[in-house]
């Protein structure tokens, strides 16, 4: 090889050398749930079992619901930015208790349910843009006649451990003065059915829970939502805190489903069309306010 011509290959070498040095730092390196991620090759998943139409079992004991499908597309993003399209999911059951504890101590990393963004929580951990808007509101049974929340007065009320509906009706029942017996069940199933049973009077929370609860109680026609609401709250997804990589992977796959618009069909998919297992209808429309939520997705917490 004469000189010119070796000469050449090196350079071409020490720039080819120099390019993939580039290349290299161009990829960010990997911290936090997305090192564990890729590490692991597992994405964990904490779905609850009677969140309709969030997060549920179907017929075959599968979890699905509204949360689980715009939980996909953060799989899919996470797929995507690792090059791992072999990644594995482990789907693992949560409750309002113990979500929390499982999400900081890595058992799961993203919890796919019906959580309220509070700014409690968020001293705990992370969440990722606003998906819902409920209202904490009473369900009764029609021949109770109860009408208003002020009837519950020396009254049984079930509510379900860990969640934010227990807060709201120490704050509540401090405010009217009044004498309330409060009753916990397991999750919402079990809180539900405290009242169905006349064990309770009531059953305090999330008003589309509510509703999810009727539509798939043997006998719906029994029940009513009181129109009374405690506080509006904002529903989403957890994540760790303190993991920025994450956090903006999550907002990203999240907010670029509101902004295509496809939320939309998810939304009418789960919330204003027949559901699975038992093909029932919830019947409850999309709100201005959500719509909102949709238009400038946010992590607003309450």
């Amino acid at each position: 090889m004469n000189w010119m011509k070796w000469c050449g290959v090196w350079a071409g070498a020490i720039a080819c050398a120099g390019t993939i040095q580039v290349a290299q730092a161009q990829v960010p390196q990997l911290t936090g749930t997305l090192k564990k991620i890729n590490a692991t090759g597992t994405l964990a998943i904490g779905y609850r079992e009677t969140s309709i139409p969030f997060s549920y079992l179907d017929n075959r004991a599968e979890p699905i619901g509204y949360a689980i499908d715009l939980c996909m597309k953060i799989v899919d993003q996470v797929k995507l930015t690792l090059n791992r399209p072999d990644l594995k999911i482990r789907m693992l059951p949560v409750t309002s208790s113990n979500r929390i504890p499982l999400l900081r101590n890595g058992t799961i990393d993203l919890e796919c349910g019906s959580t309220t963004n509070s700014k409690v929580r968020q001293k705990q951990v992370a969440f990722g843009p606003t998906y819902f808007l409920v209202n904490i509101r009473a369900a009764v049974k029609k021949s109770s006649g109860i009408e208003t929340l002020a009837q519950l007065d020396n009254r049984a009320v079930a509510a379900t451990s860990g969640t934010t509906s227990v807060a709201l009706l120490r704050a509540h029942q401090r405010g009217k003065e009044m004498r309330l017996k409060e009753i916990y069940g397991k999750d919402h199933a079990e809180s539900f059915l405290l009242m169905a049973e006349d064990r309770a009077s009531a059953f305090v929370i999330d008003d589309i829970l509510l509703a999810g609860q009727i539509a798939n109680a043997k006998k719906p026609e029994l029940y009513k939502i009181l129109p009374e609401s405690l506080r509006q709250e904002p529903y989403s997804m957890m994540l760790r805190r303190d993991d920025p990589q994450f956090k903006t992977l999550v907002d990203k796959a999240v907010g670029d489903v509101m902004r295509s618009g496809e939320i939309y069909a998810l939304y009418d998919k789960w919330f204003v069309q027949p559901i699975p297992p038992r093909r029932l209808n919830l019947h409850f429309p999309l709100t201005d306010a959500l719509r909102e939520q949709f238009q400038h997705p946010n992590d607003e917490g309450v």
